[in-house]
């Protein structure tokens, strides 16, 4: 395809920026967060990282060689890629600003953290989780860009895990902050701002 480096290069970039954006925060949350208040879900995180995995090497196989993976692409309109591009490349300062805002309350299970403190400013103002809202536009987005239909269907099945996921993470978040949750519940959307 001409011009394929082009795509290749937006893709390669902004997965390095985004992979390198989520470790930085969740090493320093391990580092300097407090502990797990319990640990429960461990099975579901290890599902999701499988599945993670599974759509992330046909996604290095196409930085590497695109024809590599013809079998998982779909032939997709130049200008609907650029689409998914500016959809990328928007979603990088996106994710940043939330890590920011959660800081050290991350955590890789449905469980809160010893000391974790409610956030409800930046995204978190508007949606409870921006992170599964902006990782799935990314995602979608690079799909999209690449043509790969393998990303988005993984990324479908990835979602199925975290719509099971987000209700017990409620539960935890509810056990923890009681009536300052369900207030906050009441004004924000779970994964898009709720209209009013």
């Amino acid at each position: 395809m001409t011009g394929e480096w082009i795509f290749q290069s937006i893709a390669g970039f902004s997965l390095l920026s985004a992979m390198s954006i989520s470790v930085y925060f969740r090493h320093r949350a391990e580092r300097e967060g407090g502990k797990m208040a319990r640990v429960e879900g461990r099975w579901l995180l290890v599902l999701l990282r499988l599945v993670g995995l599974a759509a992330l090497l046909p996604l290095l196989a196409y930085l590497v060689q695109p024809a590599w993976v013809a079998w998982a692409r779909v032939e997709l309109p130049t200008w609907l890629r650029w689409v998914g591009a500016g959809g990328v490349m928007l979603m990088l300062p996106a994710l940043h600003w939330l890590f920011a805002t959660i800081r050290n309350n991350i955590s890789p299970l449905a469980t809160t953290r010893q000391g974790h403190r409610l956030v409800t400013h930046g995204p978190y103002r508007w949606i409870r989780h921006p992170l599964y809202t902006f990782g799935s536009i990314f995602f979608l987005s690079l799909a999209v860009m690449t043509g790969l239909w393998w990303l988005a269907a993984l990324m479908a099945l990835g979602g199925i895990g975290l719509a099971w996921r987000t209700p017990r993470e409620e539960r935890h978040l509810l056990a923890a902050f009681g009536d300052d949750y369900r207030q906050y519940m009441a004004r924000t959307g779970r994964y898009l701002p709720r209209l009013r």
